[in-house]
């Protein structure tokens, strides 16, 4: 698996990889998280993606040259989430595709968004997520390394924030 720096030539592969969770997520009769409906055919959604492409840094998992997951990191949270008393890195987005899902490269991703972290000298990583239907994602946060810290309700949706402290590592001259 290769991780790279992902921009807006990336989107169709994000909304792709998107419309497949919705669609695994409505098969399951999970439609709490995303609703039913492809992100690809909401131009709000799809709008807000590129924002996230643009605001942030996005990642791009590639396993045999095949984008397989996506990630965007951003210097802060989206507007629903109060800001930390202190300088974070914030998960704005983290998608794996169906077709390599339980894979691992969400938990790849998470480990570079660690990694992102460190580098830029910051010791906070943040994300949130859907805490509804039976918590599993907030479980999958917990074994990658994230407790959870506040809950939050943007109308009727549950989200939980998860935190994790990296470590800070001090920048080079070099880098």
């Amino acid at each position: 698996m290769e991780i790279r720096k992902g921009d807006l030539d990336d989107l169709p592969a994000i909304m792709a990889m998107l419309d497949g969770a919705v669609a695994w997520l409505d098969a399951s009769g999970r439609t709490g998280q995303w609703g039913s409906e492809p992100f690809s055919g909401q131009p709000g959604r799809v709008e807000g993606i590129a924002e996230k492409i643009r605001e942030g840094t996005a990642w791009i998992a590639e396993v045999d040259g095949t984008p397989a997951g996506a990630m965007t990191l951003a210097p802060k949270p989206p507007r629903y989430v109060e800001p930390a008393a202190e300088p974070e890195v914030y998960v704005t987005l983290l998608v794996t595709a169906r077709s390599h899902a339980g894979l691992g490269v969400g938990s790849a991703l998470l480990a570079h968004a660690v990694d992102e972290t460190r580098r830029a000298g910051v010791e906070l990583l943040r994300v949130d997520c859907y805490a509804g239907s039976d918590g599993e994602l907030v479980a999958y946060y917990r074994r990658n390394g994230f407790e959870p810290t506040e809950p939050f309700t943007v109308g009727t949706w549950p989200g939980q924030v998860l935190a994790q402290r990296v470590g800070a590592r001090t920048r080079t001259s070099s880098e």
